[in-house]
């Protein structure tokens, strides 16, 4: 469907599709977004008190396991019948991020009410009632899409969660809302390789999340544990860049892990974890360097920022990397030329 309406104002950039109903007539619009609903989530009844002047618009990720979409639209309510689901019923979990406007969500005797920044999860296979309170306020939601074949949890227990505020602030789903809110941007710069990774992570933090809401974390796969594992601590490693005592020790201790056990979580990676630390504390360094707001500081300001102990140690790792790209910034530039001075000469402030 929204592949179809690229004629219409569909926009693609790689693997995120998105479209504005701005760009069908204000006539067809209401029933063209009905549509698209049905398409890209599933079949259901919608009403809206605004569908003479509807606004909406949504941007798609296709995933190897999964979709994730963000949908914005004017507010309206949702209904599945038990008939659409005889008709047509792809057997599929979302996973539902409320971002904008409180919802009123009842499936399955369950009925919750989400607000901004809560989660929930509905399913395909039973009837549906979704109704936006916020009557004046716009719709924001992000949903995954998780296909019952691929959760590892069987026996009908994750229809125990649905309609069911599930917390957004702690374990996996602390994780799992920056990754629904931040992956349309991720993805435009992905390489089919790593948005294929991106992908199975959406789906392990996931499984991970409804497991443990269901205390089933010992069926999950040695893998999944794994995957959410490391997801936790390169999270970790992103909070805590500015403290120089950031070592794997610290980081093994912290997760309860054996440094050994860490470095084997790690082998996987693209770098080791020491190498990981140093590359991002690097990438804010250069982003701070680069930044205009920000030339009142020394290097050495910038430098101890980021968690290296004395100039001299990011002297030596900016040497050492090879990042060309951001190397061809006139602040990084001007910062080569800096290290290359004899240290006497470089004592003053940069103006």
């Amino acid at each position: 469907m929204l592949k179809d309406a690229s004629e219409q104002g569909a926009a693609a950039a790689g693997p995120v599709v998105a479209v504005d109903a701005g760009s069908i007539p204000a006539s067809d619009r209401f029933g063209w977004w009905s549509d698209m609903v049905g398409h890209e989530v599933m079949p259901v009844s919608i009403r809206s008190a605004h569908s003479g002047r509807f606004q909406g618009r949504v941007e798609v990720v296709d995933l190897p396991y999964g979709q994730v979409s963000t949908f914005s639209n004017s507010p309206m309510t949702a209904h599945r019948s038990s008939l659409q689901i005889r008709r047509q019923d792809p057997e599929e979990y979302f996973l539902i991020l409320v971002r904008g406007s409180s919802i009123r969500l009842e499936q399955a005797r369950g009925v919750v009410c989400l607000g901004v920044g809560d989660m929930g999860l509905f399913s395909t296979s039973h009837p549906l009632a979704c109704e936006f309170h916020d009557r004046d306020q716009p719709v924001r939601v992000t949903l995954l899409r998780l296909h019952r074949a691929v959760l590892p949890l069987r026996g009908g227990g994750v229809d125990r969660l649905l309609a069911e505020s599930l917390p957004a602030g702690t374990g996996s789903a602390a994780l799992l809302g920056p990754y629904l809110a931040g992956l349309p941007d991720a993805a435009r710069a992905c390489a089919p390789a790593e948005l294929a990774r991106l992908g199975a992570i959406g789906v392990d933090l996931a499984t991970s999340f409804l497991a443990t809401r269901l205390g089933a974390e010992d069926a999950l796969p040695v893998e999944t544990r794994q995957t959410v594992l490391l997801a936790r601590i390169n999270a970790f490693i992103d909070h805590r860049l500015a403290d120089p005592e950031l070592r794997p020790a610290a980081i093994a201790a912290h997760h309860h892990i054996s440094v050994r056990a860490l470095h084997l979580l790690f082998r996987g990676e693209p770098e080791p974890v020491a190498a990981s630390i140093r590359r991002r504390r690097l990438e804010h360094c250069h982003a701070d360097l680069a930044n205009p707001a920000l030339r009142h500081r020394t290097i050495g300001e910038t430098a101890t920022r980021w968690g290296f102990r004395h100039p001299a140690d990011f002297s030596r790792a900016f040497r050492a990397s090879t990042e060309p790209a951001r190397a061809r910034s006139g602040r990084v530039r001007w910062m080569r030329r800096m290290l290359a001075r004899p240290a006497k000469a470089r004592s003053g402030r940069h103006r």
